[in-house]
């Protein structure tokens, strides 16, 4: 293994931090203009759907840039995390449309894998990360936000009173 475990953590804590910070931040205030303005394609089904915003795509950006800052990290590393992040966020929604899965609708695996990987492989040079390690972060997200995700929903629910998510 190439990094120390509190390394790996670290950067499994970004990728989390870059992912939940749009749905804490929608939680929050509630909704926002959509990254695809509500276009679709021509199957009929939205680019991206209503729960990716622009807010949610500038507080990942800005807040795991700050994130890794904090943690004493150059900036760009951070501000890395949150572009793979988000970039393999995109990439399910996308996915998950031409597939007929609704906004917001959950699929394991599909949800987790880029969100954690590409992020892994933007810094893999950078922190001098082995395939292992990109691999070992990948399961540890994957895991944290299998397990994260239902409580996030109850939380959601509890808020909105509609026993819906």
């Amino acid at each position: 293994m190439s990094l120390q475990w509190s390394s790996l953590l670290t950067l499994v804590g970004l990728i989390l931090l870059a992912n939940g910070l749009p749905a804490l931040l929608g939680l929050l205030t509630g909704t926002a203009k959509a990254l695809d303005g509500g276009r679709t394609l021509a199957d009929g089904r939205p680019l991206l759907g209503p729960s990716k915003t622009w807010r949610g795509l500038v507080a990942a950006l800005v807040g795991t840039t700050l994130g890794g800052l904090a943690l004493g990290l150059h900036w760009t590393l951070g501000l890395k995390v949150a572009t793979g992040a988000m970039l393999g966020d995109l990439a399910a929604s996308f996915i998950k449309r031409r597939l007929r899965y609704p906004a917001s609708a959950s699929v394991p695996l599909l949800d987790q894998i880029p969100e954690a990987l590409l992020p892994a492989l933007l810094v893999k040079a950078e922190l001098a990360l082995a395939w292992s390690d990109v691999v070992l972060v990948t399961l540890a997200f994957v895991v944290a936000d299998l397990g994260l995700t239902p409580l996030g929903r109850r939380l959601i629910r509890g808020r909105s009173g509609t026993g819906r998510a």
